[in-house]
């Protein structure tokens, strides 16, 4: 059984499989080598190399590990159509991207921001205006692993947590749930909406300018999913005509952001480079559950976090 990766993972960590797996055959490559795919049965990737090109000449591929959590990039079509299991590294985010969205949060409420333009401007003011997470509410579109962490998060500072989903059904860490056709009916409720949503069929525009302008003016929009989740033209129409005080933005609709893009010199945004997620422990996390499904596969058994490739997630 060959294994192909398409990154590289550090040596010690290339060891260790090569340990646990004596009879596989593990193949470390910087970049998708199309003649070593046409070989393999299980490919390891980011997921943003593999074209639908690849999957004509790749004959013996029947697992493809995805060690990031976004999908959209990826042929899914011609891989359900032949057939190929994916898997992903769904969870491994919720730790470095929670801890993050609530450091902005909290650099927000209590005018960090403010402070260090003080500092540099050589300024003694106490003219700041700190507010209180305590008797908030917060609205997680996306309550997954990720939202749950942070509603989990965020009960703890006393903050109220409304999930939203597609389905209505209940989420960990959520005081209550909603389905994005109701959204309108709880935004004006919130001081905190943080998108985490994937890129789908479903959520791709989900955010229109009349869900922005429902908002309180003093609610901070955060989002941490996938840029095109909302419609970036109403997004800065609504924070020029402040309909909303602040967005914190890890991702766009484009990437990188654009030279010279109105965001990167908006005093209420901050512009991330789509670094939340980032972490010393990414790769780790992800080839523990690369292991515990390579186990699983050679048992015959079923795999953690399995695609359902006509969702997308």
């Amino acid at each position: 059984m060959k294994i192909l990766f398409s990154f590289l993972p550090k040596q010690e960590q290339q060891d260790e499989l090569i340990r646990k797996f004596p009879n596989a055959e593990f193949v470390f490559q910087k970049g998708l080598n199309e003649e070593l795919l046409k070989s393999s049965q299980i490919l390891v990737t980011y997921g943003e190399d593999l074209y639908a090109s690849h999957l004509e000449t790749a004959e013996q591929l029947k697992w493809i590990m995805v060690a990031s959590a976004g999908l959209e990039k990826m042929p899914l079509q011609e891989i359900a159509n032949r057939g190929i299991v994916v898997t992903n590294v769904r969870g491994i985010h919720k730790t470095p991207m929670a801890e993050t969205i609530l450091a902005h949060i909290l650099s927000i409420k209590k005018s960090l921001p403010l402070v260090n333009e003080n500092q540099r401007n050589g300024e003694w003011s106490k003219r700041v205006f700190p507010n209180e997470l305590l008797g908030s509410t917060a609205i997680i579109l996306g309550p997954g692993a990720i939202g749950g962490e942070v509603g989990r998060i965020l009960l703890a500072f006393g903050v109220h947590t409304i999930g939203c989903n597609s389905s209505g059904r209940p989420a960990p860490f959520m005081e209550e749930v909603v389905t994005f056709d109701k959204l309108n009916e709880v935004l004006p409720k919130a001081d905190i909406v943080i998108s985490i949503l994937p890129s789908t069929q479903q959520t791709i525009r989900l955010i229109t300018y009349e869900h922005l302008q429902s908002m309180k003016p003093t609610v901070i929009f955060m989002n941490f999913g996938r840029g095109d989740v909302v419609n970036e033209e109403h997004l800065l129409r609504a924070l020029e005509e402040e309909q909303i005080a602040y967005a914190v933005l890890d991702v766009f609709e484009k990437e990188p952001l654009t030279e010279g893009h109105p965001f990167w010199s908006m005093n209420n945004v901050i512009v991330s480079p789509h670094v939340s997620s980032h972490s010393s422990q990414y790769v780790v996390r992800a080839l523990q559950i690369f292991s515990r499904n390579l186990n699983a596969w050679l048992e015959q058994k079923s795999l953690e976090n399995e695609i359902d490739l006509e969702k997308g997630y």
